[in-house]
């Protein structure tokens, strides 16, 4: 069976080249959010409503980030999911690391925009719960993750 898409070898040089000349190890700017070309959006936030804090990834996913049916990887997913959440984690309250993580699959992001947007369930001082979301280009939910989240003491 043969596949028509396929990834261009000089645009994945390319690419890589340009992230090897700019990446920090620093929120926003890393290597693996860079590869995948995220875009970062830290949303409002209201001193009434803490819960309201959130942050919006866009991204475009394209053939270096697709599995073999055409579609954006799963794997993928859940990275830009953690990412989303690990990042408002990092801006609003500090730093802190996944200690689980449960990812949703209900449908296919195909090529185009995709958007993600994470936030709190509850905010805590030891451990906060998460939750993000990622909408493919045809404005339909793709994927639903919640996570734990422990703040080093």
């Amino acid at each position: 069976m043969s596949n028509e898409r396929k990834v261009d070898p000089a645009e994945v040089r390319d690419h890589i080249d340009s992230i090897l000349g700019s990446y920090e190890q620093v929120f926003e700017k890393f290597f693996l959010s860079k590869f995948m070309g995220l875009n970062f959006d830290y949303l409002p936030h209201e001193a009434a409503d803490a819960d309201k804090d959130h942050l919006r990834v866009t991204f475009e996913v394209n053939e270096m980030l697709m599995n073999p049916q055409g579609s954006l990887h799963g794997g993928i997913m859940a990275s830009v999911m953690d990412i989303s959440m690990g990042h408002l984690l990092g801006k609003t309250i500090g730093m802190g690391i996944t200690i689980e993580m449960k990812t949703q699959y209900l449908r296919p992001a195909k090529k185009g925009l995709a958007i993600v947007e994470g936030r709190f369930i509850k905010k805590g001082r030891t451990l906060s719960f998460m939750e993000s979301r990622l909408w493919g280009s045809d404005g339909k939910l793709a994927a639903v993750a919640t996570a734990t989240w422990k703040m080093p003491s």
